[in-house]
């Protein structure tokens, strides 16, 4: 199945409402680039006003409790966030795992209380330099993804549409150097391999894989021509329209060729 590139702007921790501005701009210029999925993770705080005037592009939040309630400061629910207008959650960010000790299982009991709350997941895996400089990444990254994955009664049945993976070598994010196409397509592949494997030969090939990891306009085509990436999933390039766009537009290239 030919699945459109699918570009993911994660804002991180910026943005206020003065952001909308920026969050208008991305929408209408997806507008002009419908051969590219467009979507953006908001802090919480602007996911509702970001849904409320996007006519075009996706919006969903960075993270999600796994309990539907409860008491849990400061925390917000899956059901929560799709209440707020979020389509999708970014689960497992290396960010996350990192700076708030996520394991793989809690990460998966996210995941699986995402999609019992009919929210999409961008599911997070990647390795650190020590693990890189090893030679053990590929191990390292099947492992964890089969970690965080929920397990098969808790995945929906149209899981290809509801399911991504992202790869995010954790050496790359915000360095400003991005992984090689070698290290790219080598990763890509093994994930596509554990999918099909874990999945299915059917679900498993069409489940899109993102690169995330200093992508940027310039580096962006080169980037999508790498078998096995459906996409990015992008950081601080993603913070302005033309930046952003301009990686989306380096996507839709190859399908107007």
């Amino acid at each position: 199945m030919t699945r459109r590139p699918y570009i993911v702007g994660n804002w991180k921790m910026h943005g206020t409402r003065a952001m909308l501005s920026e969050a208008r701009a991305i929408d209408r210029a997806a507008q002009r680039h419908m051969k590219v999925e467009v979507a953006i993770a908001p802090p919480y705080t602007l996911i509702h006003p970001i849904h409320r005037e996007a006519e075009q592009i996706a919006v969903g939040a960075q993270d999600c409790h796994h309990e539907d309630s409860g008491a849990h400061t400061g925390d917000i629910s899956a059901a929560m966030v799709a209440d707020a207008g979020a389509s999708f959650v970014i689960l497992g960010h290396s960010e996350r795992r990192t700076g708030h000790g996520e394991s793989d299982a809690l990460v998966r009991a996210k995941a699986g209380a995402a999609f019992a709350a009919g929210l999409k997941v961008i599911l997070c895996c990647g390795e650190n330099t020590a693990t890189r400089e090893s030679g053990k990444a590929v191990a390292f990254v099947r492992k964890q993804l089969k970690a965080s994955l929920p397990p098969a009664e808790q995945l929906p049945a149209e899981l290809a549409e509801r399911l991504t993976v992202a790869y995010e070598p954790l050496w790359a994010i915000g360095t400003g150097t991005p992984a090689t196409t070698d290290d790219i397509a080598e990763m890509h592949g093994q994930i596509r391999a554990l999918l099909i494997d874990l999945l299915g030969a059917e679900q498993g090939a069409d489940v899109r894989i993102l690169y995330g990891g200093s992508v940027k306009p310039d580096n962006a085509a080169a980037i999508f021509a790498v078998p096995d990436v459906g996409g990015a999933l992008v950081g601080g390039a993603s913070l302005t329209a033309d930046s952003f766009m301009g990686i989306a537009l380096a996507a839709s290239e190859p399908f107007e060729n």
